[in-house]
């Protein structure tokens, strides 16, 4: 699985450059908030295994108005190292690695 490279946005970690993307529509979990935001990070010009964040917040577009707060390049850089120490090999292919980060996370 590639991530698409509309809306993905590129960022350095440790030497090496990743591309990251939110979805931009929630699905329908996410928007009523039963379901936390996430997003997904792959290698930028050899893409492997996919990593799939799920967060602990509510997608920002979500139709109840639950409070959302913007993913930040520091949020996926510590997703991106937290994964690379449980284990993610981004370079090889596979199914997706899953890190979950709900922790925390209440629908309202």
């Amino acid at each position: 699985m590639t991530l698409v490279k509309k809306g993905s946005r590129y960022l350095a970690i440790d030497g090496v450059e990743y591309r990251w993307r939110l979805r931009g529509r929630p699905t329908y979990s996410q928007a009523n908030a039963w379901a936390p935001m996430t997003f997904a990070v792959e290698l930028a010009e050899t893409p492997g295994t996919t990593l799939v964040v799920t967060t602990n917040q509510a997608h920002p577009s979500n139709w109840v108005g639950a409070p959302a707060r913007p993913v930040l390049p520091g949020h996926v850089a510590r997703a991106v190292r937290a994964a690379l120490a449980g284990g993610w090999q981004p370079a090889n292919p596979g199914k997706p690695f899953m890190l979950d980060q709900s922790e925390g996370f209440t629908a309202p």
